[in-house]
Protein backbone atom coordinates (compact mmCIF):
# COMPACT_ATOMS: atom_id res chain seq x y z
CA UNK A 1 0.00 0.00 0.00
CA UNK A 2 1.15 3.03 -0.94
CA UNK A 3 0.74 6.33 1.33
CA UNK A 4 1.04 9.83 0.36
CA UNK A 5 0.46 13.62 2.85
CA UNK A 6 -0.29 16.40 2.09
CA UNK A 7 -0.27 18.92 4.76
CA UNK A 8 -2.21 22.57 4.09
CA UNK A 9 -2.46 25.71 5.54
CA UNK A 10 -5.67 27.01 4.38
CA UNK A 11 -9.42 24.94 3.33
CA UNK A 12 -9.20 26.87 0.02
CA UNK A 13 -5.26 24.47 -1.03
CA UNK A 14 -6.80 21.37 -0.04
CA UNK A 15 -10.19 21.99 -1.58
CA UNK A 16 -8.31 22.64 -4.67
CA UNK A 17 -6.00 19.57 -4.01
CA UNK A 18 -9.03 17.25 -3.52
CA UNK A 19 -10.40 18.20 -6.42
CA UNK A 20 -7.55 17.81 -8.40
CA UNK A 21 -7.01 14.58 -7.54
CA UNK A 22 -10.96 13.79 -8.52
CA UNK A 23 -10.00 15.08 -11.48
CA UNK A 24 -7.08 13.02 -12.20
CA UNK A 25 -8.84 9.99 -11.84
CA UNK A 26 -7.04 9.37 -7.96
CA UNK A 27 -10.39 6.90 -6.83
CA UNK A 28 -12.62 9.24 -4.49
CA UNK A 29 -11.88 6.24 -1.68
CA UNK A 30 -9.06 6.19 -1.60
CA UNK A 31 -9.06 10.29 -0.42
CA UNK A 32 -9.27 10.90 2.90
CA UNK A 33 -9.30 15.20 4.25
CA UNK A 34 -8.30 15.58 7.99
CA UNK A 35 -8.57 18.94 9.84
CA UNK A 36 -9.23 19.39 13.83
CA UNK A 37 -11.72 22.07 12.83
CA UNK A 38 -15.34 21.70 12.69
CA UNK A 39 -16.06 24.64 10.73
CA UNK A 40 -13.37 23.39 8.42
CA UNK A 41 -14.27 20.22 7.53
CA UNK A 42 -18.12 21.20 8.00
CA UNK A 43 -17.08 23.98 5.02
CA UNK A 44 -15.40 21.39 3.01
CA UNK A 45 -18.00 18.98 3.28
CA UNK A 46 -20.67 21.71 1.61
CA UNK A 47 -18.48 22.73 -1.08
CA UNK A 48 -17.55 19.15 -1.93
CA UNK A 49 -21.04 17.68 -1.35
CA UNK A 50 -22.26 18.30 -5.08
CA UNK A 51 -18.95 18.67 -6.36
CA UNK A 52 -18.08 14.75 -5.98
CA UNK A 53 -20.63 12.84 -3.96
CA UNK A 54 -18.31 9.33 -4.25
CA UNK A 55 -15.68 11.56 -2.36
CA UNK A 56 -18.40 11.61 0.30
CA UNK A 57 -19.62 8.15 0.32
CA UNK A 58 -21.99 8.65 -2.36
CA UNK A 59 -23.71 11.69 -0.13
CA UNK A 60 -25.02 14.80 -2.04
CA UNK A 61 -25.86 17.95 -0.12
CA UNK A 62 -25.13 19.74 2.76
CA UNK A 63 -27.14 18.27 5.24
CA UNK A 64 -26.06 14.31 4.01
CA UNK A 65 -22.47 15.39 3.90
CA UNK A 66 -21.90 17.31 6.97
CA UNK A 67 -22.92 13.68 8.62
CA UNK A 68 -20.54 12.00 6.38
CA UNK A 69 -17.91 13.32 7.92
CA UNK A 70 -16.39 11.11 10.99
CA UNK A 71 -15.33 12.85 14.22
CA UNK A 72 -12.62 10.88 16.35
CA UNK A 73 -11.83 12.25 19.67
CA UNK A 74 -8.31 11.14 20.37
CA UNK A 75 -7.14 11.57 24.11
CA UNK A 76 -5.06 13.63 24.19
CA UNK A 77 -5.11 15.94 21.15
CA UNK A 78 -9.07 16.51 20.97
CA UNK A 79 -11.35 15.96 17.97
CA UNK A 80 -10.50 15.14 14.79
CA UNK A 81 -12.40 15.30 11.99
CA UNK A 82 -12.22 12.46 9.02
CA UNK A 83 -13.99 13.69 5.49
CA UNK A 84 -14.04 11.14 2.88
CA UNK A 85 -15.55 7.61 1.68
CA UNK A 86 -12.18 6.04 2.56
CA UNK A 87 -11.98 7.18 6.41
CA UNK A 88 -13.13 4.03 7.42
CA UNK A 89 -10.13 2.16 5.93
CA UNK A 90 -7.77 5.28 6.68
CA UNK A 91 -8.75 4.52 10.56
CA UNK A 92 -8.64 0.93 10.42
CA UNK A 93 -5.06 1.17 9.05
CA UNK A 94 -4.20 3.92 12.06
CA UNK A 95 -5.58 1.00 14.64
CA UNK A 96 -8.18 3.38 15.63
CA UNK A 97 -12.14 3.28 15.65
CA UNK A 98 -14.45 6.16 15.17
CA UNK A 99 -16.69 8.34 17.22
CA UNK A 100 -19.28 10.31 16.64
CA UNK A 101 -20.53 12.46 13.86
CA UNK A 102 -20.49 16.24 12.74
CA UNK A 103 -23.50 17.55 15.02
CA UNK A 104 -23.24 15.25 17.27
CA UNK A 105 -22.23 15.84 20.88
CA UNK A 106 -18.92 14.30 21.50
CA UNK A 107 -18.87 11.91 24.95
CA UNK A 108 -16.69 10.08 26.91
CA UNK A 109 -17.78 6.94 24.60
CA UNK A 110 -17.00 8.64 21.81
CA UNK A 111 -12.63 8.73 22.68
CA UNK A 112 -10.55 6.55 19.88
CA UNK A 113 -9.27 3.66 21.59
CA UNK A 114 -6.58 1.59 19.41
CA UNK A 115 -7.73 -1.21 17.61
CA UNK A 116 -6.21 -4.51 16.03
CA UNK A 117 -5.20 -2.31 12.74
CA UNK A 118 -2.02 -2.50 10.40
CA UNK A 119 -0.64 0.90 11.62
CA UNK A 120 -0.05 1.44 14.83
CA UNK A 121 -0.40 4.68 18.14
CA UNK A 122 2.45 6.17 16.58
CA UNK A 123 1.02 6.99 13.12
CA UNK A 124 -2.22 7.88 14.65
CA UNK A 125 0.37 11.02 16.40
CA UNK A 126 2.50 11.49 13.16
CA UNK A 127 -0.98 12.99 11.62
CA UNK A 128 -2.52 14.32 14.43
CA UNK A 129 0.43 16.70 15.36
CA UNK A 130 0.06 18.63 12.38
CA UNK A 131 -3.71 19.07 12.95
CA UNK A 132 -3.96 20.35 16.34
CA UNK A 133 -1.35 23.00 15.38
CA UNK A 134 -3.61 24.13 12.85
CA UNK A 135 -3.28 22.62 9.87
CA UNK A 136 -5.34 20.17 7.89
CA UNK A 137 -4.03 16.97 5.76
CA UNK A 138 -5.03 14.95 3.14
CA UNK A 139 -4.05 11.53 2.83
CA UNK A 140 -4.22 9.38 -0.34
CA UNK A 141 -3.74 5.39 0.41
CA UNK A 142 -4.28 3.37 -3.08
CA UNK A 143 -2.52 -0.16 -4.08
CA UNK A 144 -1.33 1.63 -7.31
CA UNK A 145 1.79 3.14 -7.74
CA UNK A 146 1.12 5.21 -10.57
CA UNK A 147 -1.94 6.49 -8.72
CA UNK A 148 0.61 7.15 -6.05
CA UNK A 149 2.47 8.91 -8.67
CA UNK A 150 0.03 10.71 -9.68
CA UNK A 151 -1.37 11.81 -6.08
CA UNK A 152 2.05 12.65 -4.64
CA UNK A 153 2.31 15.25 -7.46
CA UNK A 154 -0.87 16.97 -6.42
CA UNK A 155 -0.06 17.47 -3.08
CA UNK A 156 3.58 18.70 -3.50
CA UNK A 157 2.41 21.39 -5.92
CA UNK A 158 -0.71 22.65 -4.16
CA UNK A 159 0.59 21.63 -0.03
CA UNK A 160 3.74 22.56 1.82
CA UNK A 161 6.56 21.21 0.03
CA UNK A 162 9.85 21.65 -1.13
CA UNK A 163 10.71 21.89 -5.12
CA UNK A 164 12.56 19.29 -7.31
CA UNK A 165 15.60 20.18 -8.93
CA UNK A 166 15.74 17.01 -10.82
CA UNK A 167 18.41 15.65 -8.40
CA UNK A 168 19.90 12.16 -8.84
CA UNK A 169 17.68 8.92 -7.58
CA UNK A 170 18.02 7.89 -4.16
CA UNK A 171 21.44 6.05 -3.11
CA UNK A 172 22.19 4.64 -0.13
CA UNK A 173 24.62 2.83 1.94
CA UNK A 174 24.66 1.26 5.48
CA UNK A 175 27.08 0.96 7.56
CA UNK A 176 27.05 -0.46 11.55
CA UNK A 177 28.39 1.17 14.89
CA UNK A 178 28.04 -0.47 18.04
CA UNK A 179 24.72 -2.30 17.39
CA UNK A 180 23.08 0.75 15.24
CA UNK A 181 23.00 1.11 11.74
CA UNK A 182 23.75 3.95 10.03
CA UNK A 183 21.81 4.58 6.63
CA UNK A 184 23.77 7.03 4.70
CA UNK A 185 21.23 8.86 1.88
CA UNK A 186 21.85 10.83 -1.12
CA UNK A 187 19.33 12.13 -3.75
CA UNK A 188 15.88 11.90 -3.66
CA UNK A 189 13.20 9.96 -1.49
CA UNK A 190 10.24 10.02 -3.95
CA UNK A 191 7.33 8.18 -4.98
CA UNK A 192 8.16 4.75 -7.04
CA UNK A 193 11.81 5.50 -6.81
CA UNK A 194 13.63 6.52 -3.62
CA UNK A 195 10.21 5.45 -1.25
CA UNK A 196 10.33 1.84 -2.32
CA UNK A 197 13.94 1.49 -2.28
CA UNK A 198 14.15 2.56 1.20
CA UNK A 199 11.39 0.54 2.09
CA UNK A 200 12.99 -2.32 0.87
CA UNK A 201 16.82 -1.61 2.23
CA UNK A 202 14.70 -1.20 5.82
CA UNK A 203 12.66 -4.60 5.63
CA UNK A 204 15.87 -5.91 4.65
CA UNK A 205 17.55 -4.80 7.69
CA UNK A 206 14.63 -5.81 9.83
CA UNK A 207 14.90 -9.60 8.32
CA UNK A 208 18.54 -9.34 9.75
CA UNK A 209 17.42 -8.45 13.03
CA UNK A 210 18.40 -4.98 12.81
CA UNK A 211 16.36 -2.61 14.62
CA UNK A 212 18.16 0.38 15.43
CA UNK A 213 18.41 2.93 12.36
CA UNK A 214 19.86 6.07 11.39
CA UNK A 215 18.75 7.64 8.67
CA UNK A 216 21.74 10.45 7.53
CA UNK A 217 19.99 12.91 5.55
CA UNK A 218 22.28 15.32 4.98
CA UNK A 219 22.97 14.68 1.18
CA UNK A 220 18.84 14.48 0.64
CA UNK A 221 17.27 17.61 -0.46
CA UNK A 222 14.50 16.43 -1.50
CA UNK A 223 11.51 14.40 -0.26
CA UNK A 224 7.74 14.53 -1.82
CA UNK A 225 4.33 13.20 -0.28
CA UNK A 226 5.25 9.73 -0.51
CA UNK A 227 8.52 10.38 0.89
CA UNK A 228 6.95 11.43 3.92
CA UNK A 229 4.52 8.49 3.80
CA UNK A 230 7.87 6.05 3.84
CA UNK A 231 9.36 7.87 6.71
CA UNK A 232 6.06 7.49 8.79
CA UNK A 233 5.97 3.88 7.79
CA UNK A 234 9.61 3.49 8.76
CA UNK A 235 8.88 5.11 12.03
CA UNK A 236 6.15 2.88 12.77
CA UNK A 237 7.68 -0.36 10.96
CA UNK A 238 10.30 -0.02 13.57
CA UNK A 239 8.73 0.99 16.68
CA UNK A 240 6.17 -2.60 16.28
CA UNK A 241 9.63 -4.51 15.81
CA UNK A 242 10.42 -2.90 19.32
CA UNK A 243 13.09 -0.90 17.30
CA UNK A 244 13.82 2.79 16.69
CA UNK A 245 14.00 5.60 13.94
CA UNK A 246 16.41 8.34 14.20
CA UNK A 247 16.81 11.34 11.71
CA UNK A 248 20.43 12.36 11.22
CA UNK A 249 21.70 15.98 9.77
CA UNK A 250 18.18 16.61 7.68
CA UNK A 251 19.15 19.00 4.72
CA UNK A 252 17.88 22.32 5.69
CA UNK A 253 14.97 22.59 2.60
CA UNK A 254 14.40 18.56 4.42
CA UNK A 255 14.41 20.05 7.94
CA UNK A 256 12.23 22.88 6.60
CA UNK A 257 9.79 20.74 5.52
CA UNK A 258 9.87 18.59 8.59
CA UNK A 259 9.11 21.72 10.52
CA UNK A 260 6.21 22.99 8.26
CA UNK A 261 4.95 19.90 8.59
CA UNK A 262 4.73 19.70 12.32
CA UNK A 263 6.99 16.55 11.75
CA UNK A 264 9.84 17.69 13.85
CA UNK A 265 8.36 17.38 17.53
CA UNK A 266 7.82 13.76 16.37
CA UNK A 267 10.44 12.36 14.97
CA UNK A 268 14.01 12.22 17.06
CA UNK A 269 16.19 14.56 14.98
CA UNK A 270 19.88 14.66 16.00
CA UNK A 271 22.84 16.83 14.52
CA UNK A 272 25.58 14.49 15.59
CA UNK A 273 25.88 10.79 14.91
CA UNK A 274 27.85 10.05 17.92
CA UNK A 275 24.96 11.48 19.81
CA UNK A 276 22.37 10.02 17.76
CA UNK A 277 24.28 6.51 18.41
CA UNK A 278 24.41 7.46 22.01
CA UNK A 279 20.87 8.14 22.16
CA UNK A 280 19.97 4.40 21.63
CA UNK A 281 21.60 3.39 24.66
CA UNK A 282 19.25 5.92 26.60
CA UNK A 283 16.23 4.72 25.03
CA UNK A 284 17.11 1.16 26.49
CA UNK A 285 18.21 2.22 29.80
CA UNK A 286 14.68 4.55 30.12
CA UNK A 287 12.62 1.11 28.59
CA UNK A 288 11.35 3.50 25.79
Amino acid sequence: METSIGVFVTRDRAEEAIKELIQKKVPENEIVFLTSSENEATSMAKELGAYAGGFLGGTVGLSAAVAAATLLVIPGIGPVFALGAGATALMGYLGVSAGSKIGKTATQGDSVTPTAGTGAAEDTALFAEALKRGRSLIVVRTESRETSKVASEILDRIGMSIQSSGLKKLQHKTRQVEDVIIMDCAGRITVGEGNIQLREAIQDLIAQGKHRLVLNLVEIEFIDSAGIGELVRAHTTLRKQGGHLKLLNPHKKVHDLLRMTMLTSVFDIHTDEGTAVRSFQSARSSGA
